[in-house]
């Protein structure tokens, strides 16, 4: 299979359908004034003049011309999806081998920018499902979501006493699984998730 300028060699886990591989490159979300690329540029606004970092300038990037072709290590296995996770099925996925396949979600650039040295981020792009067309169901849609780590310092400078709080409970870290946070970490997070969405909604929905 030619695909993204790559040629992809056919095995039993191949199944991506001919009308699926035309919908690739079509990049909706890039196209000047397409309803997808307005709703792109408007959190792009938002997160760009909403969260600035300490030299002035955006905090977050924006990532929205990755290849939607993926392995399946990124796609899964660098998200922790266990071998035998349902969410893995040829029946639920788009496979051009047993190695490659579309992305299921933009979740799989993650580890990749996370590596990369990015530590508050943008991914946007195509994602393919094979669901079954209804009115709520396509089997190629688009998908915008927003990451962000944060150092002991950030999230508790703010805090009184915070300089002895900590991320982690005293536990091991293996290749699998990290410590488990505080509950104090915990808290800060949603509080500050939460406070993001919401500001996010009014920014494109308005007050009330």
């Amino acid at each position: 299979v030619e695909l993204v300028g790559k040629a992809y060699p056919q095995d039993d886990y191949s199944n991506v359908t001919e009308k699926i591989l035309s919908k690739v490159g079509k990049n909706l979300h890039n196209k000047k004034h397409h309803p997808l690329w307005l709703i792109k540029e408007q959190v792009k606004d938002h997160f760009y003049k909403q969260y600035i970092g300490r030299r002035g300038t955006p905090l977050f990037s924006v990532y929205d011309g990755l290849s939607p072709v993926v392995t399946v290590q990124q796609n899964f296995d660098s998200l922790l999806v266990p071998q035998n996770h349902a969410s893995r099925r040829k029946e639920d996925n788009y496979y051009l081998n047993r190695d490659h396949m579309l992305r299921a979600h933009t979740s799989a650039h993650q580890w990749d920018l996370i590596h990369s040295g990015l530590d508050a981020f943008l991914a946007v792009g195509d994602v393919y499902r094979r669901d079954t067309i209804d009115n709520t169901h396509y089997p190629v849609f688009h998908q915008m979501e927003g990451v962000r780590l944060f150092s002991s310092h950030e999230l508790f400078s703010s805090i009184k006493d915070g300089e002895g709080l900590q991320l982690f409970e005293e536990g091991h870290r293996t290749a699998h699984k990290q410590e488990c946070h505080t509950m104090e970490a915990v808290r800060l997070v949603e509080f500050n998730l939460k406070q993001v969405l919401t500001k996010l909604m009014t920014h494109i929905f308005g007050d009330g």
